[in-house]
């Protein structure tokens, strides 16, 4: 059978291949006394709360369970509106809103809409491998652009001045950013969509952790740039609700109905069930208790960082958001006989039973010294894997 070169260039998620490993060896010691930890995949241990869950239930009992128009559920629109000037203070009309399948269809029609065969966009390196994939799949081409520690790993204006090209259609971002949880700060922010804009370029960005920011410098939106910059979100992490495959995508007003196009053939529409349950989300209730959580994954990474730094693995910018340490494992490595992030990934899952992702899925600029922890897992947990580490290190 012929496979598409468009499939081809789809390079293996490797932090699932990681994940599968893991379950393997998970199943092998569950009954012993060191289950496996897992600290690979960014998912919160949190769930749905209860508004949400009950209005899920409503839904199905009054069978509200049929489709609705592409762009989704105009009252859901209009929460998400709300949100953002609740939150953020910035008015976005819920008419420039698309509710869609997950923030992984809000990129895939970005992606459709907006990028021709060749197209090249910026996105800095290292980022999270989905993003450059979607890229690909619209027959365009990611290009990664190496970071460093002190420009918090995530582009500079200069340095997306200095690779535009006449084949550069704009920039793909993150703030915060999947693996490492640093935003980009909001003066860069805006000189970077000058540059891009200057350009007649796209700024598209990956909003899906804004709701779990930690330092009131980054915790914005880029939304108050202008109308034109385009955000990816999800009612994944902040929201707690991965498995119910809903998210948003924010575009110029003249790009809904192109979105709409695209999504009434591609997707329908997002899950109705899922739809009538978010609007659950933004509640009084269900908001103290996000922030509760939210304050509970802060005072993850507060201990959880230092303790990191004193194995030896360590996190050169601490995380402003999201769940994320992206951790230097080299001299840890070393010590141990290892070569690079990934046979330590590994080593760890085997000797320690925590598993781990090594930084191979997140670009190519030293990102093999480097290893994801997420800590998105309960306080016990992650002190249970520092112990084991240190007992690890200490052999």
């Amino acid at each position: 059978m012929r496979i598409s070169t468009r499939a081809q260039r789809i390079e293996p998620f490797y932090v699932m291949e990681v994940a599968k490993a893991a379950g393997v060896l998970a199943r092998e010691v569950a009954h012993t006394d060191r289950p496996m930890i897992f600290l690979n995949i960014g998912e919160p241990d949190f769930t749905a709360p209860p508004l949400v869950q009950e209005a899920a239930a409503r839904a199905v009992r009054a069978g509200a369970t049929q489709y609705t128009q592409a762009t989704g559920l105009d009252h859901l629109r209009e929460r998400i509106s709300g949100w953002y000037k609740s939150r953020f203070n910035v008015d976005v009309p819920a008419r420039r809103i698309v509710v869609t399948a997950g923030a992984s269809a809000a990129l895939q029609l970005a992606c459709l809409a907006l990028i021709e065969s060749g197209d090249e966009i910026l996105l800095p390196d290292p980022s999270y491998p989905c993003n450059r994939h979607f890229v690909s799949a619209a027959d365009g081409k990611a290009v990664l652009i190496p970071t460093t520690a002190e420009e918090r790993f995530q582009l500079t204006a200069a340095k997306v001045e200095a690779a535009w090209t006449d084949k550069t259609r704009g920039v793909l971002l993150a703030s915060p950013s999947n693996p490492t949880g640093t935003s980009i700060a909001p003066d860069e922010l805006r000189r970077i969509h000058e540059v891009v804009s200057q350009r007649g370029g796209i700024t598209l960005i990956d909003e899906i952790y804004l709701g779990l920011s930690y330092d009131d410098a980054f915790g914005q939106t880029a939304l108050a740039i202008d109308d034109n910059v385009i955000s990816i979100n999800s009612f994944s992490k902040y929201f707690n609700m991965t498995g119910w495959r809903l998210g948003w995508l924010v575009v110029p007003e003249v790009l809904v109905p192109v979105v709409e196009r695209l999504a009434q053939n591609l997707f329908i529409c997002a899950s109705t069930v899922s739809q009538y349950a978010a609007l659950a989300c933004f509640e009084a209730e269900s908001i103290a208790e996000y922030e509760r959580r939210r304050a509970e994954f802060k005072a993850r990474r507060d201990w959880f960082i230092p303790q990191l730094n004193a194995l030896g693995l360590n996190v050169p910018v601490v995380p402003d958001g999201a769940f994320y340490a992206w951790a230097d494992c080299t001299g840890v490595a070393e010590k141990l006989g290892i070569s690079g992030s990934w046979d330590f990934a590994f080593e760890t899952m085997k000797r320690a039973h925590v598993a781990v992702t090594p930084g191979r899925d997140f670009g190519t600029a030293e990102t093999a010294k480097f290893v994801r922890f997420s800590t998105a897992s309960s306080m016990a947990h992650l002190q249970e894997a520092i112990a084991r580490l240190r007992a690890m290190t200490a052999q």
